[in-house]
């Protein structure tokens, strides 16, 4: 029985530190305002109904941080997810930046804990466009690098996407 406990003291030491250290992590809890997804309007831009108590008013959201190509399979199949993962109701949280030149507001997207913005990216339907000090920069380049390393998506080696979306389009290369 002693060597038993012996061979497994050391052991349930380093699975009691690794519990501690782990269940000290902090997590991040989002904070935002609940909306209803009306529409998906483009492959990174979300309509919102019922604006600030104004259900007859739509606004257009931009996913932060996010590139997603137009081009066929990637374009349709992140818009795919993401009509498929608004289908609840979203917490969106501004990322502090004023509105576009289209008028929309940039956005991390939450649903049922998930990250949208994460989400896309780690199947490999979109790319980072890394911000400074951004608060989920780390978060999006570690879905990048993972989806990258597993060839989903856009970094399918059978099919890979040729062309960088946040390039200007007469920058690309066919």
């Amino acid at each position: 029985m002693q060597a038993i406990g012996r061979k497994f003291c050391p052991w349930l030491g380093v699975g009691c530190l690794l519990f501690l250290l782990l269940g000290c992590q902090r997590v991040e809890v989002p904070r935002g305002l609940p909306v209803t997804v009306a529409a998906i309007t483009a492959q990174q831009e979300l309509a919102i109904a019922g604006v600030e108590g104004y259900p007859e008013i739509t606004e257009l959201l931009t996913l932060a941080g996010v590139a997603i190509p137009t081009s066929q399979p990637w374009g349709e199949a992140a818009k795919s997810q993401l009509s498929r993962l608004t289908q609840r109701p979203v917490l969106i949280e501004t990322d502090g930046a004023e509105r576009n030149d289209l008028g929309s507001r940039s956005v991390y997207a939450w649903v049922d804990g998930i990250l949208l913005n994460e989400a896309l990216i780690a199947q490999g339907n979109a790319l980072i466009v890394p911000k400074f000090s951004a608060k989920y920069d780390r978060r999006l380049s570690r879905a990048q690098d993972r989806a990258r390393i597993l060839g989903l998506g856009i970094w399918n080696p059978q099919n890979p996407l040729r062309w960088n979306p946040v390039q200007n389009s007469s920058d690309r290369h066919p």
